[in-house]
């Protein structure tokens, strides 16, 4: 029954069954049986949880930033606003920073790049992951994936 409350709690403030669902039976879960805590005792209110999955689907952070979040918010009892605000975590949307961050990363790859150019198409992939990594998972992918054609293409 405690489960099923706290889920309530999380759904209602999130908005988001589905991802209120796989939050609470996937991290949660696995951070309960990690610390040996249950859900009545868990220092994460499920209303502090639903305020994290609102901030996922409102764009403002991605999902992998997410889990360091909620690990944050796990550990501390802060706010999901409070952590992204103070850390600098929320998602990059600014087209002119992703090209900046694009540029600087193609560069560092040019082997890559011509590799690219030369048909090699597998190592797209590659060139995305690699921006992202230079934006710490901040960049929004479906941006990132559009700049890096774009800068690929047009330096042809």
């Amino acid at each position: 029954m405690a489960v099923a409350s706290y889920f309530e709690r999380v759904a209602a403030v999130s908005g988001n069954a589905k991802a209120a669902s796989n939050w609470v039976m996937g991290e949660l879960a696995r951070k309960l049986k990690e610390t040996r805590d249950d859900v009545e005792t868990t220092p994460l209110r499920a209303e502090a949880l639903g305020a994290l999955i609102a901030l996922i689907d409102k764009g403002t952070i991605t999902g992998p930033i997410a889990k360091d979040v909620f690990e944050k918010m796990y550990e501390s009892g802060r706010s999901a606003e409070d952590i992204v605000a103070a850390e600098g975590l929320a998602r990059i949307d600014d087209a002119d920073a992703i090209d900046r961050i694009v540029r600087d990363t193609l560069a560092g790859h040019a082997a890559t790049v011509a590799e690219y150019r030369a048909g090699k198409t597998k190592t797209f992939g590659f060139l995305v992951g690699q921006v992202m990594k230079a934006a710490a998972g901040k960049a929004d992918p479906g941006r990132v994936n559009a700049a890096v054609k774009k800068f690929l293409e047009e330096s042809a």
